[in-house]
């Protein structure tokens, strides 16, 4: 016998009770990884004192980049976070688009101090695995941004829209997932260790990783492909 059963998305074939119970779950841990992106970013801007050197605006316009904007460009999309409380789509694709552009300009500005400060120390360029891992990330952020111009211009569009909407958010998460592995090697370098120690040191380890899972978490859930199982 030959029965076709469409796949279903985590949460559904769930009693009433284990439903919500579900949808709480969810909704706690989108809420944590808003906050975690917060409050990553405002200690890290904390700790590098910006100003006191070239190279304490770098560890700033970086975590504004991608523990904060490229965090809330995501979530932005989440069901249950939406911290800037739109219900279009359009409201959401355009604060998207302006968050991730913030992205770039954090990003690439953040850059620009470390090679400035680099320079007058006269030390060596991409000498650890955490410049490897930055350099990687940025290159992948250009390349998502420029897949994402093919879906805002459609004269740019090289196959199907939807097919494009797959590739984005596929290109969306190993670029988040570039820059939060870039984000702990972060905690691993000379200036970091010297900065925090203890159990604190040990936070900032395990801290970017939570709305790591949950920005796949959504991804996955939004544009895994629908199966039919054949028994």
């Amino acid at each position: 016998m030959r029965v076709d059963i469409e796949y279903s998305p985590v949460g559904e074939g769930l009693v009433m009770s284990e439903f919500w119970l579900y949808v709480w779950m969810r909704r706690v841990s989108v809420i944590a990884a808003h906050v975690i992106a917060l409050g990553l970013t405002i200690l890290i801007s904390l700790l590098s004192r910006p100003g006191t050197s070239l190279f304490s605006w770098h560890p700033v316009c970086m975590s504004i980049a991608y523990c904060l904007c490229m965090t809330e460009g995501i979530l932005l999309f989440s069901a249950e976070g939406n911290t800037f409380c739109f219900k279009s789509r359009k409201g959401k694709v355009r604060l998207h688009w302006f968050l991730q552009a913030l992205v770039l300009v954090a990003a690439t500005t953040g850059v620009g101090f470390m090679i400035a400060s680099k320079n007058v120390s006269e030390r060596p360029h991409l000498a650890t695995w955490h410049s490897l891992l930055g350099v990687a990330t940025l290159a992948a952020t250009l390349l998502q941004a420029a897949c994402g111009l093919c879906l805002l211009l459609p004269q740019l569009r090289v196959a199907s829209p939807p097919r494009l909407k797959l590739y984005h958010a596929t290109c969306g998460l190993v670029v988040y997932l570039l820059a939060t592995v870039t984000v702990v090697a972060a905690v691993f370098t000379d200036w970091f260790q010297a900065t925090v120690k203890g159990l604190v040191w040990y936070a900032f380890v395990l801290l970017p990783l939570f709305p790591g899972l949950v920005v796949m978490n959504q991804i996955t859930n939004a544009y895994l492909p629908r199966k039919k199982i054949t028994t």
